[in-house]
């Protein structure tokens, strides 16, 4: 099942992985000076440096997220193409975070991950056989795999 192995996490998995993550040693590993940079994806202006969240992505979050929770985007390494996305809930702004803002929904990426997804957009998706964020039109990616999770890079 994709979303045991990490690869796409449902928006049920996600409130279920909040609670962990609060009470983790990680959060306070990670604690520190917090720097808040925030830039519109909504704005006309939002280049190929951002991070775009659709509709459905704004509504979804706005109903599963409480306080300052928001949606946290990294890419690591695995999945059948090289590297994979990975989605889960958050409350801590590291110095090294990008904010990415549209009507209320916030979705954070590290600036590492950053450079293998900027100027990609953030969807949620509902199917019958799985309900998931998404990242699309990966202008970084030269493949992925069927189910969106993985992909490799543009070299």
């Amino acid at each position: 099942m994709a979303a045991v192995r990490g690869l796409s996490l449902t928006a049920a998995a996600l409130r279920a992985v909040t609670p962990w993550r609060r009470s983790s040693t990680l959060l306070a590993v990670s604690a520190g000076p917090q720097t808040h940079r925030e830039a519109s994806s909504s704005s006309p202006e939002a280049g190929e440096g951002q991070i775009h969240l659709t509709n459905s992505c704004v509504q979804r979050l706005l109903e599963i997220t409480q306080g300052s929770e928001f949606l946290r985007l990294e890419v690591e390494g695995g999945g059948c193409s090289g590297f994979q996305y990975r989605f889960s809930l958050d409350t801590v702004i590291n110095p090294d975070d990008r904010v990415f803002e549209q009507g209320g929904a916030r979705v954070v990426v590290d600036s590492d991950s950053l450079a293998f997804v900027k100027g990609s957009q953030v969807d949620f998706s509902q199917e019958l056989i799985r309900s998931s964020f998404q990242v699309l039109n990966n202008p970084q990616a030269q493949t992925g795999c069927s189910c969106g999770s993985s992909f490799s890079v543009k070299l």
